[in-house]
């Protein structure tokens, strides 16, 4: 069972002879794997102020909780792992959650047993919060990253006709920087290739004699360079679209060639720090830069088209080598997601704590016992903790059918016992 129920009862003699009668039954008959929870002597105060910290702890727990489900769901997000696969990524100094709760110690040296539990839960709550704010960035970051990078993949994954032209033509395939010729770019069918060579100086006049050249292709397509004299561009463009030969509306700017090439690789670059963590000896479904290294080779300029052996086998190396690599977003979010895990064990023992001094009074006398209930088994551990302890509150039974509202206990219909119980559940995804 991925939960844990933490209880306290009185720590009277005869309490706690029935408490330990309790345990040795319930952890004999398999009902739950059963282990004492320590709580430090912490300072009491008065009672409006225990009640009042009832009240701060009863927001924060939920608090805490909604933290980890959305960072959970961040990780899903990120990694795509499956929902059984996402327990791997959710850990506590880096053990599992379950082997932390059951070895968990209040932290005397962030949190001072003696320091008023007012400040202590405010100072939690300070941890929480910023983790939220920071939580929000970092998710903001990488949703705009995945709609810039969503539209760079357009750009590359459209072919000749719409995708981006940064990575496929150079300097040299045109003519720059002269009054009276320009260079187009023309895309053209493969089957129409021999028309192409045939037609395209006579398609206008003051076209430029051998002045095509083949700079890319992709499965359909190839495109071409073809230079003339700028005044006949309009008149090139109506007989090159009767030929069904398409006329880029591309003119070459290397300040923005370059500045489009420079935001590509940033996106590539941050991509690849942001996408999932990368088991490399494992192989995976295509990421979103698997995509785009894809799409790049789909339009594959001449230049470019004979890749030395070497380049490809250390390529294959590079993708099926041995080792790991974890993105930052990731790494923050499991260091994250442990944090506010410890913090809110921490608010689960101060609301053991104030709400065992509320119902069984001063002086401060309860044990805490922390039960992890087997497979199948939470039915019966109910009735045998309600049969066992029912003398701690006859009204229980009864107000356990109706809501209940007591200032200070945050209690309800369906949490309310004869003893004091905190579920302490394991399970972040909806």
């Amino acid at each position: 069972m991925s939960e844990f129920w933490l209880v306290s009862i009185p720590g009277n003699k005869e309490d706690l002879e029935i408490l330990e009668q309790v345990l040795n039954f319930t952890s004999k008959s398999n009902l739950s794997l059963n282990t004492n929870f320590e709580i430090p002597d912490f300072k009491v105060g008065t009672l409006d102020s225990l009640i009042s910290l009832s009240d701060e702890l009863g927001r924060l727990d939920p608090f805490a909780e909604s933290l980890m489900k959305k960072m959970t769901q961040c990780v899903v997000e990120v990694t795509e792992a499956k929902k059984g696969e996402v327990q791997e990524y959710l850990l506590a100094h880096g053990v599992t959650l379950a082997s932390f709760v059951t070895h968990f110690e209040w932290d005397l040296i962030k949190y001072p047993a003696k320091q008023p539990l007012g400040e202590i839960a405010e100072e939690l709550r300070k941890q929480l919060t910023q983790v939220e704010t920071d939580l929000k960035t970092r998710i903001s970051a990488y949703k705009k990253l995945k709609r810039n990078l969503e539209t760079m993949e357009k750009k590359l994954l459209g072919g000749l006709f719409t995708r981006s032209l940064s990575d496929i033509v150079s300097k040299e395939d045109f003519v720059l920087d002269s009054k009276y010729l320009v260079t187009l770019l023309v895309i053209v069918p493969k089957m129409s290739y021999p028309l192409w060579q045939k037609t395209y100086e006579s398609l206008s006049d003051m076209v430029v004699p051998r002045s095509t050249k083949l700079i890319a292709e992709d499965n359909e397509s190839g495109l071409f360079t073809v230079t003339m004299f700028q005044k006949v561009i309009e008149d090139f463009k109506v007989k090159a679209t009767a030929n069904k030969f398409k006329v880029r509306d591309f003119f070459y700017d290397e300040k923005e060639i370059e500045s489009e090439r420079e935001e590509m690789t940033k996106l590539l670059s941050a991509k690849k720090q942001q996408d999932s963590s990368r088991r490399v000896q494992k192989k995976q479904s295509f990421s979103l830069l698997d995509l785009f290294v894809k799409a790049v080779t789909l339009v594959i300029p001449r230049r470019y088209q004979k890749q030395p052996k070497e380049k490809a086998e250390e390529t294959e190396r590079e993708a099926e080598g041995e080792g790991y690599w974890e993105n930052p977003y990731l790494q923050w979010l499991k260091a994250s997601f442990g944090e506010v895990f410890i913090i809110w064990l921490h608010i689960k023992t101060l609301r053991v704590f104030s709400e065992s001094v509320l119902r069984y009074g001063l002086p401060v006398n309860f044990k805490a016992v922390l039960l992890q209930p087997q497979k199948k088994s939470p039915k019966r551990l109910r009735e045998t903790l309600n049969s066992s302890f029912k003398h701690l509150d006859e009204m229980a039974a009864s107000i356990m059918d109706t809501s209940l509202d007591i200032p200070g206990l945050q209690l309800s219909n369906q949490d309310y016992f004869p003893y004091v119980y905190y579920n302490i559940g394991l399970r972040f995804l909806d």
